[in-house]
């Protein structure tokens, strides 16, 4: 059985950090691509950063140059380094994964975290 935890989330001011961490059980990270979504209230659920077995790693446009997303193979678990922290970055912040490569849509990911609130006030 597949699950992933996240952690990390809280209320930090604009401008600050903080580093989300998912922690999967039950599958192997080289066999698959893990993404990190958010979704804000009334809004959609979006990508902000997926990262392949490999290595290979790619961004939203909101959040490129501010948001770094890494993996530690060893321990099954990838985090989300978030810098410069803007008002607009609140959200429940979800960690995904799937077979293969990065999928740019919510609905090609088989596996979920229950998610973590980020709240970044002013």
């Amino acid at each position: 059985q597949v699950q992933l935890v996240e952690s990390g989330g809280g209320l930090v001011q604009a401008g600050g950090s903080l580093r989300l961490s998912c922690a999967a059980s039950g599958l192997t990270f080289r066999n698959y691509a893990m993404g990190w979504f958010r979704q804000a209230p009334g809004k959609e659920r979006e990508l902000v950063a997926a990262i392949t077995s490999g290595g290979y790693t790619d961004y939203g446009d909101s959040v490129k140059g501010r948001f770094t997303i890494s993996s530690d193979n060893a321990k099954n678990t990838v985090y989300l380094q978030m810098n410069s922290l803007k008002l607009e970055d609140t959200a429940v912040y979800y960690c995904a994964g799937r077979r293969g490569r990065i999928s740019y849509d919510e609905r090609g990911y088989d596996y979920w975290g229950q998610g973590t609130q980020v709240t970044v006030s002013s």
